[in-house]
């Protein structure tokens, strides 16, 4: 793919591109990212099962199975500015909605109108970046707004489970959507396209909009695409595993308390914004290519999750060091992975592949908490669920390496 050229006048507002695209996306996914540091309020207060609990994690989720495609659509179609900022508009009204609930099924429903919204933030985000910064800055520019997504978990790990504690778990709902909203505001406001950005793009006369669906689904047959959908549905079930069962895992099997467990997720979180840029920025001066980051981080994350289920953690500091570790890698893949999705299509076609591969890893997002905690319930062990996620990490690493060798260079279009 061509390097995107921003123009000298105002090539600066890259970086105030990048800040509010970085806000955008921390504030969209503050709650979403940030649900599971309350969910052991959820549990006791709402009386649910863990399973109940990754159901609930999973409905946010539930949209962008096919909301990502859609929203890939529209932005090769309309401006970023538009579909980001009504879809974090979307997002903010949902949540605080979600504060009037009255039970679990109002919740679950809730969330789904949450995950409608939630659909345009990562691949609008991303495309913003995308646009504005050229081949020796994007991975180093993505990761750090990739970075919003962990950052806006942490911040909620930190701040939901004392307004739940505090106030009831219906307060940590009223903060998401004034967090999301604030977000809205700012992209809305801030947001402007580069001045050599493509125009958007209208379905060709005599083009069905079917044929053309189905053009870019021929994108799925490149072996860069395969490769992004194995490593990314393995790596976002770690990604979610950790935020599912860290909180619930330390407090029953490192018998830690509540708020101590929360703070450790808020570590992993921390761990996960700087893996998130160091590891996207890395991408960016690898010689054997913006994918071998993403292998390197399914080895570290299979590492680290062999030591959960092996070594007993009764120590605050061994916690510590194992959650920083699985964040950096569990949660900082998406850097260089996101880099790498939008490297492997042609400009005109950069919304619909990022919002196919986001997709695809929605069938994980969607399937994994719920799958975690039904495990649990039914061994009353947290190992098979563990277990469980090395298995399918180990598989795609595998799987993908063997792929890589073969193309070891950036993709091209």
């Amino acid at each position: 793919m061509s390097a995107v050229t921003v123009p000298v006048r105002g090539a600066s507002y890259r970086w105030v591109i990048l800040g509010i695209a970085t806000f955008a996306q921390a504030s969209a996914s503050f709650f979403v990212q940030g649900i599971g540091a309350i969910s052991a309020f959820l549990e006791r207060d709402l009386h649910l099962s863990t399973a109940q609990i990754g159901l609930l994690i999973s409905a946010a989720q539930l949209v962008p199975l096919v909301g990502l495609l859609v929203a890939g659509e529209l932005l090769d179609r309309y401006s970023e500015r538009w579909v980001v900022g009504i879809g974090t508009l979307l997002v903010a009204l949902s949540l605080l909605g979600g504060s009037l609930a009255t039970g679990y099924v109002s919740l679950l429903l809730l969330l789904i109108v949450v995950g409608t919204g939630y659909s345009t933030a990562q691949p609008g985000g991303s495309k913003s970046v995308a646009q504005w910064f050229d081949a020796s800055q994007r991975g180093f520019a993505m990761g750090i707004r990739q970075a919003g997504l962990p950052l806006g978990g942490a911040l909620a790990a930190a701040v939901l489970p004392y307004l739940a504690g505090e106030m009831g778990w219906q307060s940590s709902f009223v903060a998401g959507g004034l967090v999301a909203l604030l977000g809205a505001v700012v992209f809305i406001g801030f947001y402007r396209a580069p001045e050599t950005a493509a125009p958007p793009r209208p379905v060709s006369q005599g083009t069905s909009i079917r044929s053309e669906l189905a053009s870019r689904l021929r994108m799925i047959r490149d072996p860069a695409m395969g490769r992004i959908m194995l490593s990314g549905v393995s790596l976002i079930s770690v990604q979610y595993g950790i935020q599912v069962l860290t909180v619930l895992f330390l407090h029953d099997e490192a018998d830690l308390s509540i708020t101590t467990s929360a703070l450790l997720l808020f570590v992993a979180q921390c761990g996960g914004v700087a893996g998130r840029i160091v590891l996207a920025a890395w991408s960016d001066r690898c010689t054997a290519g913006r994918y071998l980051p993403v292998l390197v981080c399914m080895s570290a994350v299979i590492a680290g999750l062999a030591v959960l289920v092996l070594v007993p953690l009764h120590s605050v500091v061994l916690c510590g060091i194992l959650v920083t570790w699985l964040g950096f890698f569990g949660f900082g893949w998406y850097g260089p992975w996101v880099a790498y999705v939008a490297e492997s299509a042609s400009p005109e076609k950069t919304g619909f592949a990022l919002g196919l591969a986001m997709s695809v890893n929605q069938i994980a997002v969607i399937a994994v908490p719920p799958i975690l905690g039904l495990l649990k319930d039914a061994t009353d062990s947290y190992t098979p669920g563990w277990s469980l996620l090395a298995a399918m990490t180990l598989v795609a690493l595998l799987a993908t390496s063997w792929g890589s060798r073969e193309s070891a260079t950036r993709p091209s279009a």
